[in-house]
């Protein structure tokens, strides 16, 4: 027996083996990525274009911008954008406590139910609102 057999240890587990790290680093880089486009396009088009001092609309102006199809898809892929990067970054962070397989099975539909939820929230929300205009 050599000094490396008496001090080798077992090699800490990286990832998972079910672990799809790589199209999860790249689904919160792209959502990432569109969550700055929409987000800019946002602020600009709710503040800064706006004719009432201080950069705020009022409710009916709100109403009369989300029932614009074009400032409706804006708003929703920012719905989008904001959910699954949100989602991606709070799995990031509890994957890193090293759970079991089964517990991230878990976690995994709980994320997708409560994406789910709020995406479907966010688009009634926008449609009402859209429909009052």
């Amino acid at each position: 027996m050599s000094v490396l057999d008496v001090t080798r240890r077992a090699a800490p587990r990286l990832s998972h083996p079910s672990d799809r790290g790589a199209s999860a680093w790249l689904w919160t880089a792209g959502s990432g990525l569109a969550l700055v486009i929409f987000a800019t396009a946002h602020v600009i088009a709710q503040h800064f274009v706006v004719h009432q001092v201080g950069g705020l609309r009022t409710y009916q102006e709100v109403v009369s911008y989300v029932a614009e199809p074009v400032m409706f898809v804006i708003e929703c892929a920012f719905l989008f954008s904001v959910t699954i990067h949100g989602l991606l970054g709070v799995r990031s962070v509890v994957r890193d406590l090293d759970l079991s397989a089964r517990t991230l099975r878990r976690l995994d539909a709980a994320l997708w139910t409560l994406g789910t939820a709020t995406i479907v929230y966010g688009l009634v929300l926008m449609s009402v609102l859209a429909s009052r205009a």
